[in-house]
């Protein structure tokens, strides 16, 4: 079992940057990726970004540039770095963890309480 803590969401003006932490804790040496999705009001949980447990990382075309997952070194802390925020970048961010495939899909099998980030232009 693995449980999944963020913090650092808040509310920042258009342009400004916020940092996103996810403690993890359990059975972290078995997770296979971790990530960050995001629900902006009204709409569906998308992927931001995700990390493998080589550090290949992947990010939603509409963050390229601007924002940086990692992990801290003891690969306990999943980390957002979010830059030139914009007020589409609002929503409950969610840390999830340890991607599972089921045929040609896939899910990940642990999720945080979210944090909220509030972008206002």
């Amino acid at each position: 079992q693995v449980t999944l803590v963020e913090s650092g969401g808040g509310s920042v003006q258009a342009g400004e940057s916020l940092r996103l932490s996810c403690a993890a804790s359990g059975s972290i040496s078995r997770l296979n990726a971790m990530a960050w999705h995001r629900q902006a009001p009204g709409k569906q949980r998308d992927l931001v970004a995700f990390i493998t447990g080589g550090d290949s990382t992947s990010y939603a075309d509409s963050v390229k540039g601007r924002f940086t997952i990692s992990r801290g070194t003891a690969k306990n802390t999943l980390y957002l770095q979010m830059n030139s925020l914009t007020a589409e970048d609002t929503g409950v961010y969610y840390c999830a963890a340890h991607r599972v495939s089921v045929g040609s899909g896939h899910y990940w099998r642990y999720w945080g309480q979210g944090t909220q980030v509030t972008v206002f232009s």
